[in-house]
């Protein structure tokens, strides 16, 4: 990813004189015009990188620079660690082992061990429990597309089932909520839309078809359902059985629990109405009860009906 990436090319710069801009470009797996973005990042953030010109050209830090070890503290680096190490849960990349072993090396000895300690005493994993097999494949062959400014097609199936054949600019890959996302421009619907990986299949990266990066519009908050529509989002309340606190606490928060006289639990929400909201208080089933507002009642009383006729009928259909 990009900050790997960053931090990678300024070690190598610190032990190197010179680069040439294709060795960086070939290393990386990423064009020669994202490594003079990165460069142009590098810069920014205060450290002169300057590209010479010429047969014996190339990129390297202005004369006399020397990056200070100490610019980074022993705790900072190990925040990166952890930070790396993170990642990898559900990205896994060889190139983080290697930086992680690069970092390691820039630790005093005399340091080590309370570093070891201190970059393995968090670790956020955001993989999932059956494992992410099938996903790592999209998310290589996605980083791949973005890197090199290429299309992606795929079907997709959104929110709502419904299913349509998608050709995209491949921007950003983000995790969400314990989710992969793509923020990609569709040139179908000619805008940039959040697509859930899970629901893409069949995907495909062209071998010829490049596209130009646009900048993101502000703010983003476009999926590829519909937004949010501010106008149908509705305020419910559920009560759970004193039993199933767990599940109001895992969902919801203990902060937003509120003790009833019965030893049951009330938690007070709103969300959009929709398909998704439907199926969201269904999941409770019989741990939690939905007590307003009346038309929502109605409409999960209906679905839990649909649901108890398919089992009395004693027969799968």
């Amino acid at each position: 990813m990009k900050l790997e990436r960053l931090l990678a090319i300024i070690i190598l710069l610190l032990n190197r004189r010179m680069v040439q801009a294709k060795e960086l470009a070939e290393r990386f797996e990423v064009s020669i015009r994202t490594i003079y973005r990165d460069i142009e990042a590098i810069n920014a953030a205060g450290i002169p990188v300057i590209t010479y010109q010429g047969m014996n050209g190339g990129i390297g830090l202005a004369d006399g620079y020397r990056l200070d070890r100490n610019i980074l503290t022993n705790d900072e680096l190990a925040a990166i660690v952890i930070a790396l190490r993170s990642i990898s849960t559900t990205y896994g990349n060889e190139k983080n082992l290697h930086l992680m072993e690069k970092i390691n090396s820039v630790v005093p000895p005399t340091y080590a061990e309370e570093f070891q300690h201190k970059a393995s005493r968090v670790v956020f994993d955001y993989s999932p429990w059956d494992g992410n097999e099938k996903l790592q494949p999209k998310l290589q062959l996605l980083k791949e597309a973005i890197d090199s400014y290429r299309i992606a097609e795929f079907t997709y199936s959104n929110a709502d089932g419904v299913v349509s054949h998608r050709i995209v600019e491949p921007h950003m890959l983000i995790m969400k909520g314990k989710q992969w996302y793509l923020r990609a421009y569709c040139q179908a619907k000619e805008q940039f839309r959040l697509f859930k990986l899970k629901r893409m299949k069949e995907l495909e990266i062209a071998t010829e078809r490049r596209f130009t990066w646009r900048e993101f519009p502000e703010p983003e908050n476009t999926t590829d359902q519909n937004p949010v529509d501010t106008s149908r989002v509705t305020e419910f309340v559920l009560r759970f059985r004193a039993d199933s606190r767990y599940l109001a606490e895992e969902w919801f928060g203990i902060e937003e629990l509120l003790p009833l006289e019965d030893g049951s639990w009330q938690v007070k929400k709103a969300y959009q109405e929709d398909e998704w909201l439907y199926r969201f208080i269904l999941s409770f089933g019989h741990h939690a009860e939905l007590l307003e507002p009346p038309h929502l009642r109605e409409i999960i009383a209906s679905r839990a009906e649909q649901i108890a006729n398919l089992y009395r009928n004693g027969k799968v259909t």
